[in-house]
């Protein structure tokens, strides 16, 4: 008898959510996430994800429909996420760093039938979901509870436990082609709404292989996933990639550097993902020459330089090898990656291409340009987006002459390793020059070891242009000497580049992903540089 459409697609299909059925039927012993009490193999957490597959399929989900996500990181974070990719639906992880206006064009743009939404964040969503009315059902998760809810009382509401128990142990039998769209991911807005960066299935499945290729993961490794899962840095180069390789995930609210280390010490992590202030902030914890890292196979970086002084006394203390991660969200995110034996001879560089990537340097006119010369880092690949969602334009125009364009500006050198120079908004116009505020910000690094953040940006100023200015954060109880310091400066970089100005301040605006607000901070200090006329005049 000739088998179906939907039995030929099971056999043949690229599916996120199929690497954890496979990875259950081969691990069925092993730990899958940690949730600090709560601990679920992989036939445990697959079982669980089809259950949740089931309750939605029982409310009319199916195949291309929305369903968002407002969550921080948990287990119901990953069965959610999994129990869309089973069923063809397209999961919106919602940014918890968004203001009600930003949630309310996701949900609605993004035509999210649903929203799961953990108990603690049930406030701050609400409003944003009453502005949609497109949005019919609310599934509340346990988030900073127990883990046991009370039955929703809410008609409108039900409770995860409840959606769970509306489904089966059984594997959903679902037609969701190669290219269909697993997620939705919403880029940070700076003067407008974020895009939907819509990623499929292919895109996510070989990005996810690719880096546990890259980065050689283990079914016996150990993961900890202190960044947001609502990223894909952490969702895609890490959750995904470990649970196609059978490894562990231990599932942390955020960063707490006491924390960290005693997880890595009693739970024998072998891999972090964090940023370099995160690292920095464990360096100088009064605990890290007590505590055995000695299980630490990898420690990978992204979102911010790493100050040279900082990376080596981070190769010395924690023992492993380092590796920088550089990409975006439209690649899903890994387009190229810095290797731990590179870290050293090519300090400063973001590494060489990934298997699946093919990255080249595009100038003006449209011509790729060979070693040495400077231009946009554009990309070819599967791991690409398929478009932005609902804008035709600009996908045409991220899409043009054939390459996905990154809006990066870089280089390759002779031994073919990538050196990012600058986002293009970021490129510094002073007194006719373009200064990369990347090249500085390394600068700035190197010139003191007491700034423990450094952002450069161009404000306004009436004879520059745009008047190169260093914004710091200082190491606890650390003093600085301006003057010193852009002395030091131009001694290691051209004297026109060096800042005009450093201004110390408490912290520096992020995303919720620590990314800095480079808008932001020049918007706060926007008119550092103008000159009032003598009132008496």
């Amino acid at each position: 008898m000739p088998i179906t459409e939907v039995e030929n697609n099971l056999i043949h299909r690229v599916n996120v959510g199929d690497s954890l059925t496979r990875a259950a039927a081969r691990y069925p012993r092993s730990l899958a996430l940690a949730d600090h009490a709560r601990r679920l193999t992989y036939p445990e957490l697959n079982t669980w994800v089809n259950q949740v597959a089931g309750g939605l399929a029982s409310l009319g989900y199916q195949r291309g429909d929305a369903l968002a996500l407002a969550s921080g990181n948990s287990l119901e974070f990953l069965v959610t996420y999994y129990a869309c990719a089973k069923l063809g639906v397209v999961c919106v992880p919602i940014n918890l760093g968004w203001r009600s206006p930003e949630i309310a064009y996701v949900l609605r743009h993004s035509e999210a039938r649903g929203i799961v939404v953990e108990a603690q964040l049930r406030a701050v969503m609400l409003p944003a979901i009453a502005e949609v009315q497109e949005v019919v059902d609310v599934i509340v998760a346990p988030g900073l509870g127990s883990g046991q809810q009370a039955p929703a009382t809410d008609p409108n509401e039900l409770t995860f436990a409840e959606l769970s128990a509306r489904g089966t142990d059984e594997e959903p039998a679902c037609l969701v082609e190669d290219r269909d769209a697993l997620s939705y991911l919403y880029t940070s807005g700076t003067t407008a709404f974020p895009k939907g960066v819509v990623g499929s299935h292919t895109a996510v499945y070989l990005e996810s292989l690719t880096m546990a290729l890259e980065a050689q993961f283990r079914s016996d490794d150990r993961f900890v996933a202190v960044m947001p899962m609502f990223h894909t840095a952490q969702l895609n180069c890490h959750c995904t990639s470990a649970v196609m390789v059978g490894a562990a995930i231990f599932i942390e609210r955020g960063f707490d550097a006491t924390r960290l280390l005693e997880l890595i010490e009693s739970e024998q992590i072998t891999q972090v993902f964090a940023l370099p202030m995160m690292y920095r902030a464990m360096l100088e914890h009064p605990d890290i020459a007590t505590r055995d890292l000695s299980s630490l196979r990898r420690a990978l970086y992204a979102m911010a330089p790493m100050p040279e002084a900082q990376l080596r006394r981070c190769i010395e203390v924690f023992g492993c090898g380092f590796y920088l991660l550089f990409g975006q969200t439209e690649m899903s995110p890994t387009a190229t990656i810095f290797q731990p034996e590179q870290q050293l001879t090519h300090n400063g560089s973001v590494g060489t291409p990934v298997v699946n990537v093919q990255v080249a340097i595009m100038g003006a006119d449209g011509g790729l340009l060979p070693p040495g010369d400077e231009g946009e880092i554009v990309y070819r690949g599967p791991h690409t987006l398929t478009e932005y969602l609902k804008n035709p334009e600009a996908t045409d125009a991220a899409f043009e002459r054939g390459w996905f364009h990154s809006g990066d500006v870089g280089r390759f050198d002779d031994d073919g390793v990538l050196w990012f120079t600058d986002r293009y908004k970021d490129v510094i116009k002073t007194g006719g020059e373009n200064v990369a505020s990347i090249e500085v910000e390394k600068a700035v690094y190197a010139a003191d070891p007491n700034i423990a953040e450094a952002v450069v940006v161009g404000l306004p100023h009436d004879r520059w242009s745009e008047a190169i200015t260093a914004v710091v954060v200082l190491a606890e109880g650390a003093a600085i000497d301006e003057e010193r310091i852009i002395a030091a400066v131009k001694a290691i970089i051209d004297p026109y580049k060096a800042p005009k100005a450093v201004l110390v301040v408490d912290e520096l605006p992020k995303t919720s992903t620590g990314k800095i607000q480079k808008n932001e901070v020049r918007k706060r200090f926007k008119d550092h540089y103008v000159r009032f006329e003598d009132a008496s005049s």
